[in-house]
């Protein structure tokens, strides 16, 4: 890493994912992780966590409380500055994309939910297509009081929306995921392994200019690192933009096989992978 002392900006910037790669199955953080975050801001180096989470899904687990200067929340979709939470940044799909998509939606067999936009995009709407869908249900179920079905409301007229998420069973990724990307285009299609059964998938687009690399070269923009001078830490195909744009990019030991063999290996995310980058990174 090179280092600029006298300037303004900070030294670099530190991305890391949360779920599977900094956040484990029960919620725990490792020790060494979070000496490891505290470590890098007395190297003058700047902290993100990237996840898919909505920002009230972060804000309420354990990690709102940790040590990090920002936050890349819904793959990308917004961004907030710790601890003031100040909202920097937030993209949207237009009122006339939002149709578009929920023309296509309509005319398959996916169960999707429809998100508010941000930052309330922990509300919802959704569109129930298959009756044996339990990483669907589990869902809706947990985020009950925010969502209700999308033929409870005017779904021509929903006007401007955060994201579609669509969530497939085990087994019908590849061909959903063809299918989705065929018929959207123009949209950011991302897709990663449920957090909750960690077998189904889900695919979920965006506006055009959302991704967390993107998101992650806006914010480095903003605050004034160089590209050269950025490092990423990820565990799944939804971390895979990111960890092609910064210059020094790990995976932890439980990501897929196919980006293992891209990226350089870490310990899990129960073994203190984050801590490891860090050294590595600064060694």
């Amino acid at each position: 890493m090179s280092t600029g002392p006298g300037t303004a900006g900070p030294d670099g910037l530190f991305v890391t994912d949360l779920d599977g790669t900094l956040l484990g199955p029960d919620g725990t953080i490792a020790q060494t992780d979070l000496d490891a975050l505290g470590a890098l801001k007395c190297k003058r180096v700047s902290t993100a966590v990237a996840t898919g989470r909505s920002l009230y899904s972060f804000m309420h687990s354990p990690a709102a409380r940790l040590p990090v200067d920002y936050v890349i929340f819904s793959t990308g979709a917004g961004v907030i500055a710790l601890p003031g939470r100040q909202l920097l940044y937030r993209v949207n799909l237009s009122s006339a994309q939002v149709a578009q998509t929920l023309g296509f939606l309509h005319g398959t067999s996916l169960d999707f939910m429809l998100h508010r936009p941000v930052p309330d995009n922990h509300r919802y709407v959704y569109r129930r297509a298959n009756a044996d869908n339990a990483d669907f249900e589990s869902r809706i179920e947990r985020y009950r009081e925010f969502g209700q079905p999308l033929d409870a409301v005017n779904g021509s007229g929903f006007g401007e929306a955060a994201q579609f998420l669509a969530v497939v069973p085990p087994g019908g990724t590849e061909d959903a995921l063809r299918a989705v990307r065929d018929g959207l285009p123009g949209l950011s299609v991302i897709h990663s392994t449920s957090p909750l059964d960690h077998a189904s998938t889900w695919i979920e687009c965006f506006h055009p200019d959302v991704s967390k690399g993107k998101t992650a070269a806006w914010l480095a923009a903003e605050i004034g690192v160089d590209r050269i001078d950025t490092m990423a830490v990820g565990n799944d195909y939804n971390d895979q933009d990111l960890l092609e744009w910064a210059a020094h990019a790990f995976v932890v030991a439980n990501a897929p096989e196919g980006l293992r063999e891209r990226f350089s290996q870490l310990a899990s995310r129960n073994g203190g992978g984050v801590a490891e980058a860090v050294k590595r990174w600064l060694g």
